[in-house]
């Protein structure tokens, strides 16, 4: 039997991940990309050896207890594989647990769900020049940022995958809705300060519409603050108990 029919689905994605984001300036890249979110489509959780659950279940499952001060960790991370042009592993989330609005500098980004639901809002920062009024008075804190609030949608291991790139979408915040919820995520290339690809966190800074009336309509231009990790994000590990990548 070939050798491309034994590897499993996450290998085969793995090797996708690693020709097309090793030259993502070249000709083929959109191809390359368009082959990585096919690939990216068919996984499921069962492929990965994940059945739905939350964090602290996989956490007393492998006899780790509760770490963090006997605090369970919202959200926790299974490392499957990482070279210089992309990293991929699987987020799990408790029920009700969010990942903080967050940007990806210079990066791309895939996010296939696996089991639950996410809550998906996505959004840019526009250039310095384009804002076309003060921040709110109220906003005080740090760096204030004018940005595109485009899109606010639900994500289901039936939908595709939900794509970032350097100039789209590369702002997000990530909601468990109804449950927990756990996803594969490819991030090309990984974060890493010393290259000028740090993880910033943001708060928007608008009110909440008054009761009975029509939240404001997408795209729309809003207001956003740099601020530090909120005390109550944090992310645990769990090992990966999937098929081995080999790269």
């Amino acid at each position: 039997m070939p050798r491309d029919n034994m590897a499993s689905l996450i290998q085969r994605v793995a090797r996708q991940a690693r020709i097309t984001f090793r030259s993502p300036a070249g000709p083929a890249f959109g191809e390359n990309l368009h082959r990585l979110q096919q690939l990216l489509d068919e996984v499921r959780a069962e492929d990965l050896h994940l059945a739905p659950r939350g964090p602290s279940a996989a956490a007393a499952a492998a006899g780790g207890g509760i770490p963090w001060g006997g605090a369970v960790p919202p959200v926790s991370y299974m490392h499957i594989c990482e070279t210089e042009s992309f990293s991929m592993g699987v987020f799990l989330l408790r029920s009700g647990a969010c990942i903080p609005l967050h940007d990806h500098p210079g990066m791309n980004g895939m996010l296939k769900v696996l089991y639950g639901t996410l809550r998906i809002a996505c959004m840019d920062t526009l250039p310095s020049g384009a804002a076309a009024a003060a921040p709110p008075p109220s906003a005080g804190g740090g760096p204030c940022h004018r940005a595109l609030y485009r899109s606010r949608q639900h994500y289901t291991p039936a939908s595709p995958p939900c794509l970032l790139s350097p100039h789209t979408d590369n702002l997000h915040q990530i909601d468990a809705v109804d449950g927990p919820a756990a996803f594969l995520d490819i991030l090309a290339p990984p974060y890493d300060p010393q290259h000028g690809r740090d993880c910033h966190y943001y708060r928007l800074l608008e009110g909440q519409p008054p009761a009975g009336a029509e939240p404001p309509g997408l795209p729309r231009e809003v207001w956003l603050m740099e601020t530090p990790q909120a005390a109550d994000f944090w992310c645990g590990g769990e090992p990966y108990p999937g098929p081995r990548v080999c790269l």
